[in-house]
């Protein structure tokens, strides 16, 4: 078994509760964590016996351009389409953080993690 780490993948959506986040938008950062079995493509070099993490981004990004309410409906949506769309994946994880969200102080970033 072995991690794919994709980390850091830069958005900007329109993303959020209020209507004010709906149409001003704001930055996002998204870390996706796929574990799956690297044995056969450690030792074959082949791209076709390895988990591509080019189409987890496309997946990452299709999704990130959708808009929602909550962090916690893309990631699910996102979960969803790496089992979809990527054979091969026991176990995945995807961070979603909302960058200086407006809520009256100085924030960093506010986010949800959810894996399955």
């Amino acid at each position: 078994m072995g991690k794919i780490l994709i980390e850091n993948m830069e958005f900007y959506a329109f993303h959020g509760h209020y209507r004010e986040e709906q149409i001003v938008g704001n930055h996002f950062l998204v870390d996706v964590e796929i574990e799956c079995d690297m044995e056969k493509a450690g030792e074959t070099d082949r791209l076709e016996h390895a988990v591509d993490y080019q189409v987890a981004f496309r997946v990452v990004k299709t999704e990130m351009e959708k808009r929602s309410f909550l962090l916690e409906n893309i990631a699910t949506r996102i979960l969803d389409e790496l089992y979809a769309e990527l054979p091969g994946v026991e176990h995945a994880m995807v961070r979603i953080r909302k960058m200086n969200p407006p809520m009256g102080g100085n924030i960093g970033s506010v986010g949800v993690t959810m894996s399955r």
